[in-house]
């Protein structure tokens, strides 16, 4: 199993990191060991002080394929949920300031929170899927997969050009404006369509 992440895939976000509009899906990679389990408790790590959460929907890819066509795509995946990337901010700086890759900064262990699947014939409509965290009850982010620059059958079908996808594969697809840091005692809670499927303890 492998998790491919999308970067800069929601305008509000790309505004609010100060980046450009990017013309293609910008991808990166985390390993198996980034995987954290809803209900598990996300620990921050001693290497960063500024922890951010990044909310973003999530497919996992049932049918395995290569070079998958955009028309096909939606017959590589049938369940969705909300995930979250946790990133160190702090170190993403100082990265990108060297011109250096992201994954010390998006790749460490547990840094991938994966909420419970939702079959996509249990959503209303598959092309606005609705989505949001709230920390401590508050909420933080929300957003519509419909406002994604590129969507769920045009990410499958680019990646899938570079990277053969295997069942089971996880693909996050970007996160929508509202980003932040977290703290000892948060607790994160992720929202599908209205319905809890995620909530991870930070400690």
């Amino acid at each position: 199993m492998k998790i491919i992440a999308v970067g800069m895939n929601y305008r509000a976000h790309i505004r609010e990191l100060g980046d450009p509009i990017p013309q293609e899906p910008v991808i990166f990679m985390k390993p198996s060991s980034a995987i954290l389990n809803n209900h598990e408790t996300f620990v921050i790590p001693d290497f960063s002080k500024e922890i951010h959460y990044e909310a973003e929907l999530v497919v996992k890819i049932s049918s395995s394929g290569k070079s998958i066509g955009e028309q096909s795509a939606r017959g590589h995946y049938d369940e969705i949920t909300v995930g979250i990337d946790f990133t160190a901010r702090d170190m993403q700086r100082t990265l990108r300031a060297k011109g250096n890759p992201w994954e010390l900064c998006k790749a460490f262990d547990h840094s991938a929170a994966i909420g419970e699947f939702v079959n996509t014939e249990h959503l209303k409509d598959r092309e606005n899927i609705e989505f949001g965290l709230r920390i401590n009850g508050k909420e933080v982010q929300h957003g519509f997969s419909s406002d994604m620059l590129f969507d769920f059958d045009t990410i499958i079908a680019y990646v899938s050009r570079f990277i053969t996808l295997n069942e089971g594969d996880l693909i996050y697809t970007g996160t929508p404006s509202g980003i932040g840091p977290v703290s000892n005692g948060d607790l994160l809670e992720g929202y599908l369509q209205g319905t809890k499927v995620l909530d991870i303890l930070i400690q």
